[in-house]
């Protein structure tokens, strides 16, 4: 396998905010009626189709949102590749429950790499608090460290940092949280190409290490049912689940199009139910995406 494993020893991290809802483990986020979703724009966002990459898999469909302005070149790239057909019949090769699963090796199924050149790490983004603020924070606007924007979870330096950067932003970053998207890489940090990994659950010690560049909206489920590996065999696995095929829904004929809406962050019932709500130990554990699918 071209790509250097992940690491696996976590290191927890814990804080206290008011929160909305505190998500169990082993839930997918929670859906609800797309007209009801329609009907209320005030509280709800569609996902721009051109950011909307559709993994039809041997387990079921996964739907995920890109979000290009935080990782440009990861965005062009797999979306790139998408479009080439390279991934479909690709497999989930490297599967650890409880942490990953891990597609998009081109080679092993044709022999050749992507044709594209490797990507740069975007394991941070440079923020305009003013142009770009956090939708809802995490404890009081200019010290917060963590919160939302667009209903990604965000970890961030305070926003008071932009008033002494030399270029007036602050670094931000998406953190691996359980439904995150993020790119393989060997121990070069200029390595990612074509490999990508899925999470199925929380892993801090790969924030700002990866480049996380997008979040699972529909089909967490099929995200935790793919094969995984037998212990003590780093997630290796044999006759692994398979990407059938990858597409960009705007390519899509527009029949074939499926639409999501997402629970604005920045919308009065996230908000309020921000105030209301009680405790819970870190960003992830937000109920954050509240979905609307309409296929």
């Amino acid at each position: 396998m071209r790509f250097a494993a992940l690491a696996l020893a976590a290191s927890a991290f814990s804080l206290s905010f008011n929160a909305l809802a505190e998500l169990p483990a082993g839930d997918p986020p929670a859906l609800v009626d797309a007209a009801e979703a329609k009907a209320d724009p005030a509280n709800w966002r569609q996902v721009d189709l051109q950011n909307l990459f559709i993994f039809d898999t041997t387990k079921g469909r996964v739907l995920i949102e890109a979000f290009p302005e935080v990782a440009p070149k990861h965005y062009a790239q797999f979306a790139a590749i998408i479009r080439s057909g390279d991934f479909d019949g690709t497999s989930f090769h490297r599967v650890i429950d409880g942490f990953m699963d891990q597609g998009g090796d081109i080679f092993a199924l044709k022999g050749r790499e992507s044709g594209l050149p490797d990507i740069e790490g975007e394991f941070t983004f440079r923020r305009d608090p003013a142009t770009m603020p956090l939708d809802a924070t995490i404890g009081p606007e200019d010290t917060a460290r963590f919160g939302y924007i667009k209903g990604f979870p965000i970890g961030t330096q305070a926003s008071f940092f932009a008033e002494m950067s030399a270029d007036g932003l602050v670094e931000s970053y998406i953190p691996h949280c359980r439904g995150t998207v993020s790119t393989a890489r060997t121990d070069d940090p200029n390595s990612a190409n074509s490999q990508f990994f899925l999470m199925r659950d929380q892993a801090d010690h790969l924030d700002r290490k990866y480049t996380a560049w997008g979040r699972v909206v529909e089909g967490e489920k099929v995200v935790l049912e793919i094969k995984h590996g037998a212990p003590g065999t780093n997630g290796e696995v044999k006759n692994p689940d398979i990407l059938k095929s990858a597409k960009v829904a705007a390519d899509l004929p527009a029949a074939e199009r499926p639409q999501v809406w997402v629970m604005r962050t920045d919308g009065p019932k996230f908000r309020d139910s921000l105030a209301t709500q009680g405790e819970v130990s870190d960003v992830c554990q937000l109920t954050s995406v509240l979905t609307a699918v309409e296929n």
